[in-house]
């Protein structure tokens, strides 16, 4: 009887079973895609410290556009004195962008704190606050779509990208279109996204229209794939897309017709101007090939082999964000005018492809990321801080001319004998002193026309003599690039012209731009 208890266990204690563990790689995958609050917080907090480091050490100049398209139309807004180009005299540009600014500028003067370091610094500052909560967006998609650490990864090539440290911080519709974009495509319905919103995403669309009509171009291939990938197209259509265009556009024109005091539909007049008249050719024209072989690659920098190889990678997975980064190059190739800022936008989308590429590499991954950092940071500091810069440092030179205006007699006349808009104007003076450049509006088929600027430098020293016979028209200061100065040497002696300041430019003179830039005052 024992013998058959003790083999059936029968009044023995029964042992606890151990049960082996398992891991569930579909709970497991999705505890991974969890953004926990400390690691969202280290990711706000060093975004936004690195974005207004980023704004600190860009202090170089890129394009006029940065000035006379925001902060320009601004002060003149605010404080009623400074100059609108042509663009604005026919009602090309929008007043929604430097509407913004404006509202900036009314606040510093209200509270007595429009000082010129403030006007020049905070829009820049609130430009790269902006930006950093577009990067806290991007990092929290990737990390959303992607495992850890392709999405640490993927923030780390957006993050060092050379083009977006030189532009972001910046107050250019073309940086605000790429934050816009960037918002936009955290709302978009990629695949596996948990983030989609239809109304959020369009809304910031429309806004970005608002801004750069241009960044229709970007967004055309990915609006068609939602209406294509959407179930309910009609209510699409009649519940979102409709009420949200309406409304973009009523506010944008209402903006517009108030500012220029007549109707007004800048879109129109955008594409009227640029496409039809082929206006844009004025400031250039490149081949066909020109983002192809030259200015993706540049915009890209270091990032392209990462790119390409992650485009391998990932082509199934993000097809419509390649389909959206080779529509945009395209487009824009078809365009006479190209520069390289137009293609900014798509930058972020590229960003994906190289993070996915670098994450996937194993033993090289270091030694490439290393290389990554190392090549774009040397990129972004001198840009950043070296080249162009003359057009700024001469600019704060000319403000202190303000002070003597206040004490003195004789009132500062300040004369730019440069290629037009080849700096800032009074929103980096901000004092009405007596201030002029060659202008160079293009021809409208107007008669009589006359680009002064091309007229001056076919014979600089005829242009002086006629503009000046008298020396009491003469200005007080004259500020011109290097390559000037031999040939109008003879009307510098003349007039009793003296070199006070010379303020380094760039390395790389070209053309009518040279690689310094003097301030000559008269005696």
């Amino acid at each position: 009887m024992e013998n058959i208890r003790s083999r059936l266990n029968i009044g023995n204690k029964v042992e606890d079973v151990k049960l082996r563990k398992r891991k569930s790689q579909l709970y497991s995958k999705e505890d991974e895609n969890i953004l926990k609050d400390g690691e969202l917080r280290r990711v706000v907090l060093f975004s936004v410290a690195f974005r207004l480091i980023n704004c600190l050490l860009v202090q170089t100049s890129f394009v006029p556009d940065e000035y006379w398209q925001s902060l320009e139309v601004s002060h003149r807004m605010v404080f009623n004195y400074g100059y609108l180009t042509w663009e604005w005299k026919e009602g090309i540009r929008g007043f929604t962008y430097p509407l913004f600014f404006a509202f900036i500028y009314k606040i510093l003067h209200f509270l007595n704190y429009d000082s010129v370091f403030l006007l020049i610094w905070l829009p820049r500052m609130i430009q790269a606050l902006f930006a950093a909560f577009a990067d806290v967006k991007f990092f929290y998609l990737i990390r959303t779509l992607e495992r850890r650490d392709v999405a640490k990864w993927t923030f780390f090539c957006h993050m060092c990208s050379w083009f977006s440290w030189f532009c972001c911080t910046r107050t250019l519709t073309n940086s605000t279109e790429t934050t816009l974009t960037s918002l936009a495509l955290f709302y978009f319905p990629l695949p596996r996204s948990k983030t989609h919103s239809s109304k959020i995403y369009l809304s910031l669309v429309a806004l970005a229209v608002i801004v750069r009509p241009t960044a229709l171009i970007v967004w055309f291939p990915l609006l068609m794939y939602h209406f294509w990938q959407e179930h309910d197209k009609l209510r699409l259509i009649t519940h979102t897309v409709v009420p949200i265009g309406a409304v973009a556009v009523v506010i944008s024109t209402l903006i517009d017709c108030i500012f220029y005091g007549k109707w007004t539909v800048v879109q129109f007049n955008f594409l009227k101007f640029n496409i039809f008249h082929g206006v844009a050719d004025f400031y250039g024209s490149h081949p066909w090939h020109w983002y192809f072989s030259q200015g993706f690659a540049v915009v890209i920098g270091p990032h392209l082999p990462l790119f390409l190889h992650g485009c391998s990678l990932a082509f199934k997975r993000y097809k419509i964000l390649l389909a959206a980064i080779v529509w945009t190059i395209v487009v824009y190739s078809l365009l006479p005018h190209k520069e390289f800022r137009f293609i900014y936008p798509v930058l972020p989308f590229c960003m994906i492809f190289c993070g996915i590429s670098l994450a996937s590499l194993k033993a090289w991954r270091r030694a490439a990321a290393t290389a990554l950092l190392v090549s774009n940071l040397l990129a972004a500091l001198y840009t950043g801080l070296i080249h162009q810069r003359g057009s700024l440092d001469v600019m704060s030179r000319l403000q202190t001319l303000c002070d003597v205006r206040n004490i003195s007699t004789m009132q500062p006349d300040v004369l730019l004998l440069m290629p037009c808009h080849s700096t800032p104007y009074y929103s980096h003076v901000h004092c009405p002193m007596k201030m002029r450049f060659l202008e160079c509006p293009p021809d409208l088929g107007e008669e009589g026309h006359v680009d002064e600027a091309d007229r001056f430098y076919e014979d600089p020293l005829h242009w002086l003599r006629t503009s000046f016979p008298y020396k009491s028209s003469l200005p007080t200061h004259l500020v011109l690039f290097d390559v000037l100065e031999k040939e109008i040497s003879m009307f510098l002696q003349g007039n009793n012209f003296v070199r006070t300041a010379e303020m380094f430019h760039t390395h790389f003179p070209e053309g009518r731009v040279g690689g310094s830039i003097f301030i000559y005052e008269r005696h």
